[in-house]
């Protein structure tokens, strides 16, 4: 990454975790988790109640963020993508970026992208309007929403304590999003519901 591209990240996840000091989102913990309705890579309408009686991740994502990239490349993203299928966990990662932004991707470029970076989850919808996005209040790539089997909202914020843009640091982050799941498969209140989330700004409209 060249030091333009590196401060742009900076600045934009600077950015993204001061308006979630000050915004609001339509999702609350404790409340039922917005409906949605998106493309996915295949170009295949996807809804939410398809999912209706199983715990649901939501991971927005980005393809120019080198936050998104740095969990990618260091394996941990694909790593528990995986464990969460395995636990019969539905993980859906969201592409919010607006067309006219640098970094959207038509579905069939967007399934392409993520499959080269090893993406694993269930399925990759294209969120171009943002609508599901807004709904949820997702800030940054990588901000994370974990949904109970009763469509309840039971953790939102980010995927791990590390902030960075360094693979090798993100190896040694602390998961928020796996213990959430430990918690919610086990049947137990998630200890930690909330976290700030970190990144680059979601590039809506």
């Amino acid at each position: 990454m060249n030091k333009r591209d590196f401060l742009l990240a900076v600045l934009s996840g600077l950015a993204a975790r001061g308006a979630w000091a000050t915004a609001k989102p339509e999702a609350a913990i404790g409340k039922a988790a917005p409906a949605f309705e998106a493309v996915d890579g295949s170009g295949r309408k996807r809804r939410s109640e398809e999912f209706k009686g199983k715990p649901v991740v939501l991971e927005w994502s980005s393809s120019s963020c080198p936050y998104a990239k740095a969990q990618y490349v260091s394996g941990r993203m694909q790593e528990l993508q995986k464990w969460s299928a395995e636990n019969g966990v539905v993980w859906l990662t969201v592409l919010s970026s607006h067309p006219s932004r640098s970094d959207y991707l038509e579905p069939p470029k967007a399934e392409a992208f993520n499959r080269a970076r090893g993406g694993a989850p269930s399925a990759l919808l294209i969120d171009a309007a943002g609508t599901m996005g807004r709904a949820y209040g997702a800030l940054t790539a990588n901000h994370m929403f974990v949904i109970d089997r009763s469509g309840v909202l039971v953790y939102a914020g980010g995927i791990d304590d590390s902030e960075s843009m360094d693979p090798k640091k993100v190896v040694r982050a602390n998961s928020y999003v796996r213990p959430a799941l430990e918690d919610l498969l086990a049947g137990r209140p998630v200890k930690r519901a909330t976290t700030d989330p970190s990144g680059c700004s979601i590039a809506y409209g």
